[in-house]
């Protein structure tokens, strides 16, 4: 197919369908007025998207000689390194012009080693990973922040409303992971200091659903407290199939990294990244990352 620059893409592809892809490519799918194919390793979620009008590639490479753009979300930076270089990969076989748009929480060095090989191929690689909750994605109004020049920028934004409310040019390729990765440090080391004032306030007295409650009209609000705090914390539930402390210690992983590359000695990062290895240690690997707050139950910590 030949890409129209002055038109809407007529194809879109999308590799990954799990927690947040499978809502974020039923929502191109329904919003974006293009048709969609997708590849999944589990044939359930493209069952589920055919409903829309998805239909199933048998390859990656199928995707990448077809398609206007291409997005990836997938569940780590080494996955997406390895969907696009294999030799049945994107790389190897993507058509020029083609857009990668990586939805992915990917390595700041990866995200720009392959921006550089594909733009070498005449393709374009932008990272815009992706923030908030699967909710948030089911109604599109998930938090985007992409690393493209202007003009990139401008080319995919339309396609990214379809599925977000809030998009952010955040610099040059690679920027919108430094931008994502530090969101997501920040997000866990608010949550380590609300599981250590949950362990505090109960032995002090009070009620950890007031703590919470009065500590949301105050300077202490904040999206970490009311959403991860009320609604894990509070009532100690750390589901199966969410955001687990695995993948979120593989995204504080990326931070300690980019700290040591800037010469930044992360403490507060360091310390939650030995409360995620605890909560393994504990059998926790699976479960939704706020339950680190059960280390703090019994005065056990990293």
């Amino acid at each position: 197919m030949t890409h129209d620059q002055s038109s809407k893409p007529r194809l879109i592809g999308f590799i990954g369908l799990g927690v947040m892809g499978e809502p974020i490519c039923r929502n191109l799918a329904s919003k974006s007025g293009a048709a969609v194919v997708a590849l999944d390793k589990d044939a359930a979620p493209l069952q589920r998207l055919a409903a829309q009008g998805v239909k199933a590639a048998a390859s990656a490479k199928e995707i990448a000689a077809s398609v206007d753009v291409l997005f990836l979300s997938l569940p780590s930076g080494e996955v997406v390194d390895e969907v696009c270089r294999g030799a049945d990969g994107i790389l190897a076989n993507g058509r020029r012009g083609l857009m990668l748009v990586d939805l992915s929480t990917t390595s700041v060095d990866v995200t720009r080693r392959l921006a550089a090989d594909f733009a070498q191929q005449g393709m374009t690689f932008i990272d815009a990973p992706v923030a908030r909750t699967r909710a948030a994605a089911e109604a599109g109004t998930l938090s985007v922040m992409v690393g493209a020049t202007p003009e990139q920028f401008e080319q995919v934004r339309p396609l990214i409303a379809t599925f977000a409310s809030d998009i952010a040019l955040c610099g040059a390729v690679g920027c919108g992971q430094v931008v994502k990765i530090l969101n997501n440090m920040v997000l866990f080391e608010v949550v380590a200091a609300l599981s250590e004032a949950k362990a505090i306030g109960e032995r002090s007295g009070v009620a950890v659903r007031t703590l919470f409650d009065v500590l949301s009209k105050g300077s202490a609000d904040s999206f970490a407290l009311r959403n991860h705090g009320m609604k894990a914390i509070v009532p100690d539930e750390f589901p199966l199939r969410a955001f687990s402390v695995d993948y979120a210690r593989k995204d504080l992983r990326y931070a300690l990294k980019l700290a040591g590359e800037c010469g930044v000695d992360a403490e507060g990062a360091q310390h939650v990244d030995a409360l995620f290895q605890s909560a393994i240690d504990a059998g926790d690997k699976d479960r939704y990352w706020p339950v680190i707050s059960r280390l703090f139950q019994k005065g056990s910590k990293a």
